[in-house]
């Protein structure tokens, strides 16, 4: 009995096999166990098609992928216990911890390959933090011409991760020179500091002779950094408007680090606020909250903590004819060039 049912079997498989259609799928479903089955197309499986090809094909490549895909499978338990051993930040979100964790083993690997050219971990030498403040009404028009009344900048060194230096002033405005009270009480800048203060024009005069004093853009390479575009795309370009003064050539491209960290820790853009960012990296502000100088500082903390977890931090935004452009990450990268003070528009 058996044997006939063996016998009817072979007959129908035979039948089968004459059809084009049921060879196609018993060679797929081979090929698919034989994948399955071969530990290199595993191992294959966790490296990203544009890591097939170029400098990503190479073996260190193939380390890191293996070594992420082990992260991902981590509790935060996990992950904090093993941050704790190699004597990194604990603090933060699990997303966060897993991208130091990574970045942390990227390093390494990197490190130790470095000697057949591997890629470097930061393309700047420095990063300028820029975060104005500008007059406001409570309920601003749609017209409304904001005007620049705080110019600070704080310089990172990406190279000792650290805060190395920093430029305040207050500056006059011109065409509303009264502050409002909304505009004291968010800021926390008083009329008699804007009153003692210089035009934008002597300001800028002397955070350019800050930045060439410290060799940027001449013997060190160096990179303007913002949270948002508004401060170089509406701020700075209304007040050069309004100063009759060209826009700042060493200010048309920018880092604008909200971008970067949504793409960085893959996160909406929601997520992206001062405030949010540093709550999810485990940071407290330090400071007064829309006090120019203290926001720059917490963006430049902000900006240090990416760096340390691995972040290649680079420009993603400029001006081009007054207009608000991306820079795709294809793009070469390029420092920004020595400063100099802007010429009149007249």
């Amino acid at each position: 009995m058996c044997f006939i049912w063996f016998y009817v079997f072979f007959i129908i498989f035979y039948v089968l096999l004459e059809s084009t259609l049921f060879r196609k799928v018993l060679y797929k479903l081979i090929l698919l166990a034989c994948f399955r089955l071969c530990p290199s197309g595993e191992s294959a499986s966790q490296v990203s098609p544009s890591q097939s090809s170029g400098d990503f094909s190479h073996p260190v490549y193939k380390e890191i992928a293996l070594a992420n895909g082990h992260i991902n499978r981590m509790s935060k338990e996990e992950l904090r216990i093993k941050l704790a051993e190699l004597k990194l930040d604990t603090r933060g979100v699990k997303d966060v911890m897993k991208k130091r964790l990574k970045s942390h083993y990227k390093k390494q690997k990197l490190m130790q390959s470095a000697a057949e050219g591997g890629p470097t971990d930061t393309y700047y030498d420095y990063i300028c933090v820029v975060d104005f403040e500008a007059t406001c009404e409570e309920d601003n028009p749609s017209d409304f011409l904001h005007e620049i009344i705080e110019f600070p900048m704080v310089l990172v060194n990406t190279h000792t991760l650290e805060i190395v230096d920093s430029f305040q002033e207050y500056v006059k405005p011109e065409l509303n020179p009264q502050l409002s009270e909304f505009c004291v009480k968010l800021t926390g800048i008083t009329q008699s500091m804007v009153d003692e203060a210089d035009p934008f024009p002597a300001v800028l005069q002397r955070a350019v002779a800050w930045l060439q004093e410290r060799e940027l853009g001449t013997k060190y390479k160096y990179a303007i950094l913002t949270d948002g575009a508004w401060d170089m795309s509406k701020f700075l370009n209304i007040q050069c408007r309004l100063s009759r003064i060209r826009y700042p050539h060493f200010a048309k491209k920018w880092i604008n680090i909200r971008k970067s960290y949504g793409n960085f820790y893959k996160v909406p853009r929601t997520q992206t606020k001062l405030s949010t960012m540093l709550e999810k990296l485990g940071l407290k502000y330090e400071g007064r909250p829309h006090s120019g100088l203290d926001d720059s500082r917490n963006i430049a903390r902000i900006a240090l903590r990416m760096l340390q977890d691995g972040c290649q931090l680079r420009v993603n935004e400029r001006m081009h004819a007054g207009q608000l452009l991306s820079v795709p990450s294809s793009a070469p990268v390029e420092g920004a060039p020595p400063p100099h003070n802007p010429h009149s528009r007249e």
